[in-house]
């Protein structure tokens, strides 16, 4: 076969030698001449092969119910490989057009090898991505970092294929060229820090569940906050709440401290802890006429009852002088206040019961005293937990003048001119 492939080869240089030429030129002329047929042939093979695989495959796709092969279709794989055929082509015809220049025909097996290492590592390439992409959309595989590591098999096979072009460009062995990179290895490992520290990173964010895709997370020092849409093997990338994107390094989420919301979308229930300042010279003991006024309020009217007689009870068993409000033990309005905001959290239907409820006072401020509301709000919807806070917050600022308390509010420009109006009719 080998001797047949030969003579087809050097058929034009015996013909132009037959006809009088020269032999170097007879010969230098017949590898133009098969170079350009081959080149032809190159191009027609790849055409038609290109085609024939190409529509070979989507029609195969179109017939299985498995997705797994359309994501062959998207990721090349069909496309790299059709470059098989005219490869061996190449491997086929390359020793015969440069049989009478070694040097060349050196070369040129070089380029058709470097040309089958680029073909591999493409195609396993185009696997890793295809199945990455096909396990992403299924739902156990939703929160995995799975691109990380696909990218790390893509770096392991372009590294591999990288060690056998420099071994073959070089003419060294593979086990050669890792002797040498071996004593270059500290210049390797600055160069590819971040990528190691990446590898690492992912490995330990995946590891201990640092970070899921689908998590949200604040992350102040990057100005993340927002959803995970992306782990990679260098970075990080989160969706913010105004549709922006932010790329934080992997290392970082191993390295440095961050939020992660994702116990909260986990529980039962979103914390609401917001406070009221009330001004302090608006809280008083409160009378009978403010405790008849007071047991009209439905939610209050038992506690109002129940607390009045253990009051009077104690008071009564000391002798206590009820001239002034101070002897003894009285309910305040700030006390009645925050019984009222408790009861209305336990009877609102959004409130989470079984999780920690409480109205309770923060240390006084230059404000006024803090009244904190503590509780969950069932739906952990952002929208949704905005609208039951507000509309608890509402109620309770309107309810506030119903018990002789004031919030305190820093005096705006209206009010200083209303304190500076008496005086300026005089």
């Amino acid at each position: 076969m080998k001797e047949q492939t030969r003579e087809l080869g050097n058929f034009l240089a015996n013909y132009f030698i037959e006809q009088g030429m020269d032999v170097d030129v007879a010969h230098f002329l017949n590898m133009l001449i098969n170079i350009a047929i081959v080149g032809v042939l190159w191009y027609v093979m790849h055409y038609i092969t290109k085609k024939l695989v190409l529509t070979s495959f989507q029609r195969f796709t179109n017939k299985t119910v498995t997705t797994f092969d359309d994501y062959l279709v998207k990721s090349n794989f069909p496309r790299y490989i059709s470059n098989i055929f005219p490869l061996l082509l190449l491997i086929l015809t390359v020793p015969v057009v440069f049989e009478d220049y070694p040097k060349l025909l050196s070369v040129f097996e070089k380029l058709v090898d470097i040309y089958i290492i680029f073909l591999t590592v493409f195609i396993g390439r185009s696997l890793v991505r295809t199945t990455t992409n096909y396990m992403k959309r299924h739902e156990r595989y939703h929160d995995k970092p799975i691109e990380s590591y696909a990218q790390i098999l893509i770096i392991f096979f372009w590294s591999i294929g990288i060690i056998f072009m420099f071994s073959e460009l070089t003419g060294k062995s593979v086990v050669g060229f890792l002797i040498s990179l071996g004593a270059a290895s500290a210049i390797i490992l600055f160069i590819f820090k971040d990528t190691i520290l990446g590898f690492i990173a992912s490995i330990q964010v995946s590891v201990n569940d640092i970070v899921r895709i689908g998590d949200w997370i604040t992350f102040s020092k990057y100005g993340a906050d927002g959803f995970v849409t992306e782990i990679n093997l260098a970075t990080v990338r989160v969706q913010n709440w105004d549709n922006t994107y932010t790329t934080i390094p992997t290392y970082n989420l191993i390295s440095d401290s961050f939020h992660n919301w994702r116990g909260m979308q986990e529980s039962p229930g979103r914390r609401i802890k917001r406070s009221l300042n009330i001004k302090q010279n608006s809280i008083r003991f409160i009378n009978d006429e403010d405790l008849a006024r007071f047991q009209e309020f439905d939610l209050i009217a038992s506690y109002i009852h129940e607390k009045q007689e253990e009051i009077n009870a104690y008071n009564s068993k000391l002798g206590v002088d009820k001239k002034h409000l101070i002897n003894g033990r009285h309910q305040t309005n700030l006390g009645v206040f925050r019984q009222y905001a408790l009861s209305y959290l336990k009877a609102h239907p959004k409130i989470h019961k079984e999780m920690t409820m409480m109205v309770r006072h923060l240390p006084p401020t230059t404000q006024g005293i803090p009244i904190e509301i503590y509780c969950f709000s069932e739906d952990k919807r952002w929208e949704y937990y905005e609208a039951i806070t507000a509309d608890i917050f509402d109620h309770l600022i309107a309810a506030i003048p119903y018990f002789d308390l004031q919030l305190f509010e820093s005096p705006s420009g209206d009010d200083i001119l209303k304190a500076l109006k008496p005086l300026q009719s005089k």
